[in-house]
């Protein structure tokens, strides 16, 4: 989990610089409605994923920083459609994150500035929630102890995912 965790944390950090600065950047395969598709290479492998933005964030009175929810594949395998929190701060390790879609809820853990569901079996159905959900929301709190909350549409969710699919095939 920790080189997932590297990875996720490494591709976004290419993400957010400067395109002079990026040595191999991460491609836009696609947008569909609330959701982007990008791939980028990695070694021997190749990591696609889908993220969105949450449309809203609460508190409104706290820096969140950037904060995304990404579904991630890597074309070896390794991970198949692996959901995930970004989030610009430290998150309270001893304070799970919920994603919480219909009636259903996800527990997450934390590690540093992202949160992870814990096994493959609760990652598909998760998955298959935000496939089937119009929103979903997210609470965590940061390591200072905010409980913070995040809205994320999950219009184009299905088409991206399946647009990952393909590009990491």
């Amino acid at each position: 989990m920790k080189m997932k965790t590297f990875i996720l944390t490494f591709v976004l950090i290419i993400i957010s610089l400067p395109k002079n600065a990026q040595a191999a950047s991460p491609k836009l395969e696609g947008s569909f409605v609330d959701w982007n598709v990008f791939s980028i290479a990695a070694g021997n492998d190749k990591i696609c994923w889908a993220l969105s933005k949450p449309l809203s964030k609460s508190p409104k009175s706290v820096n969140h920083g950037d904060v995304y929810f990404m579904v991630s594949s890597w074309k070896s395998g390794s991970a198949k459609e692996q959901p995930s929190l970004y989030a610009g701060y430290e998150l309270k390790t001893n304070r799970t994150p919920i994603a919480r879609i219909k009636n259903k809820k996800f527990k997450m853990f934390a590690s540093d500035n992202e949160g992870f569901i814990e096994n493959n079996v609760d990652e598909r159905a998760l998955v298959s929630s935000m496939r089937s959900g119009a929103t979903m929301q997210v609470e965590a709190v940061s390591s200072r102890g905010t409980k913070v909350n995040y809205s994320f549409s999950l219009k184009g969710i299905t088409a991206a995912l399946k647009k990952a699919r393909t590009v990491c095939r």
